[in-house]
């Protein structure tokens, strides 16, 4: 009976983080809400629709448990309009904190900061010429500060922390109570935290980094701390760069500075670290993608590969106890890089034609929240056929062709929830599109229980001798391995249970 007891309160652990997990989702759909209606003058809040809403659930229930259904469909109904009620309150004043840069995009900082300091945060997009009536007449308490802007405030700025002045540039600024400006880097923390989480050991070692920007001075000073023997920058007009590699070709340590390989530009790398070789650690600053091009080769090189997602979140953390002078412990970074970490990394099915990825993924999508993106969809939709009609009017070839270009679009975006054609192992450079920012769940079926009609290539030979030639690639693309023997729903189940 004890163990009985176990199980149960194991699947309500496990039903209530996907409850959490709908929830965070949620709030998401009703933040697009909210700002859908104030661009177009509608009113926000519609409490006649909630009515509606609970009534209309009635038919998701049995009759005897609708009454607690609605009560817990009221609370998330309050918990919304509470949301939506805060964030037009918020908009009344101007926003405390917040991040400063040129070109902003979509930034995983508004999510870290509300997970470590619980206060809304903003972007805050200038132009140079902005910089300076910002900074003295912003109205903001505390702000990070990005590309190009790390070294530009450092004149308005009254006091600095001693880090920061060993480093030149500052990532940190707090409007102190009598006006003053102070400024810190926490990038120096963020990344001294992910060196320290893999048990990555500079002392002694010889450390090349890539590029000469203010990231790369912080970096400088970081593994001159951590006991580098040598500590070497490559830049594109240095004394060391991209045309004499083969002075530092014995190098122990590559830290990628520059922006080459990250979102949009994916898939490509400054160098190939195979050709370092006494290299065994590449870390790559970017955070998006999770693995850029430099990483994955790293990793095909036998490398240890960590990419700038560990960073990112450690120095949010850093950041918010600077802003709020908060003490934050490890364990709370470790729990929200975790969760950060599975938000963003897509879950990618892989299998055989019918091997029911799509009924998996639809599953999946019910359980997460996510959208589901299936490739053969897609590819109907951006070239009006179906992958059976390009295949059989022609080829293969051309389908897979398409399939990549297709792929190397979807899989950009962090977080999705991807089901792929069958055949996607046959070309290896989907690995690395795939692998960019998702894990990959190879679904097994037994052969006698895969559907065959309307897939081209299952009828024109036999399942058997296709499955004979995917069968290893399958394998050497997956992460992990499902059996999909049992229901949709334990299959979608398990790969959840695994990726979150």
């Amino acid at each position: 009976m004890q163990e009985d007891i176990k199980t149960l309160r194991l699947a309500i652990d496990r039903i209530d983080r996907q409850i959490a997990e709908l929830l965070e989702h949620r709030m998401d759909v009703v933040s697009g809400i909210y700002e859908y209606k104030k661009s177009k003058g509608l009113p926000i809040l519609d409490r006649s629709r909630e009515a509606q809403k609970i009534e209309s659930l009635r038919e998701l229930f049995r009759a005897e448990t609708y009454p607690y259904g609605a009560q817990c469909f009221q609370g998330v109904m309050d918990a919304c309009r509470s949301f939506q009620e805060k964030k037009l309150a918020d908009e009344e004043k101007p926003a405390r904190y917040g991040l400063l840069g040129r070109k902003l995009g979509h930034s995983f900082s508004p999510y870290l900061h509300r997970k470590f300091g619980g206060y809304e945060y903003a972007l805050f997009e200038r132009e140079p010429e902005q910089l300076e009536d910002f900074l003295k007449n912003g109205g903001f308490t505390a702000i990070n500060v990005t590309i190009p802007y790390k070294k530009a405030v450092l004149p308005y700025l009254d006091e600095v922390s001693e880090t920061a002045k060993r480093i030149g540039s500052v990532n940190c600024v707090v409007r102190r109570a009598d006006g003053t400006l102070y400024g810190d880097n926490s990038d120096y923390f963020g990344l001294k935290y992910s060196i320290e989480k893999h048990n990555i050991d500079l002392q002694g070692k010889k450390v090349i980094i890539l590029g000469d920007g203010g990231a790369a001075a912080m970096v400088r000073v970081l593994a001159a701390d951590l006991g580098a023997a040598r500590v070497v920058t490559i830049s594109r007009h240095g004394e060391d760069n991209y045309d004499n590699l083969e002075k530092n070709r014995d190098a122990d340590v590559i830290i990628n500075t520059t922006p080459v390989g990250m979102f949009p530009e994916n898939g490509v790398s400054v160098v190939d670290p195979a050709y370092f070789t006494n290299c065994k650690v590449v870390i790559d600053l970017i955070f998006n993608p999770a693995k850029t091009k430099l990483l994955l080769l790293a990793e095909q090189a036998g490398m240890l590969a960590v990419g700038g997602l560990e960073m990112l979140t450690a120095q949010a953390a850093r950041a918010c106890e600077v802003f709020t002078n908060a003490t934050i412990a490890r364990e709370k970074i470790d729990e929200v890089y975790d969760d950060i970490a599975a938000r963003t990394t897509s879950i990618i099915l892989i299998g055989m034609p019918g091997s029911g990825k799509s009924s998996v993924a639809r599953a999946i999508g019910s359980l997460t929240g996510r959208e589901v993106v299936d490739s053969d969809v897609e590819i109907e939709k951006r070239t009006g056929r179906t992958p059976k009609e390009i295949i059989l009017a022609d080829g293969e070839d051309a389908f897979r062709k398409i399939e990549t270009e297709v792929l190397a679009d979807l899989t950009k975006q962090p977080g999705i929830l991807l089901s792929c054609g069958g055949g996607v192992v046959v070309r290896p450079e989907n690995e690395a599109l795939l692998k960019q920012n998702g894990r990959i769940y190879y679904q097994k079926r037994p052969l006698e229980n895969l559907a065959v009609a309307g897939r081209p290539l299952s009828e024109q030979q036999s399942v058997q001798l296709l499955f004979a030639k995917r069968r290893a690639l399958y394998e050497a693309f997956a992460d992990a391995t499902v059996d999909n023997v049992t229901t949709i729903e334990e299959a979608a189940q398990t790969i959840v249970d695994l990726h979150f």
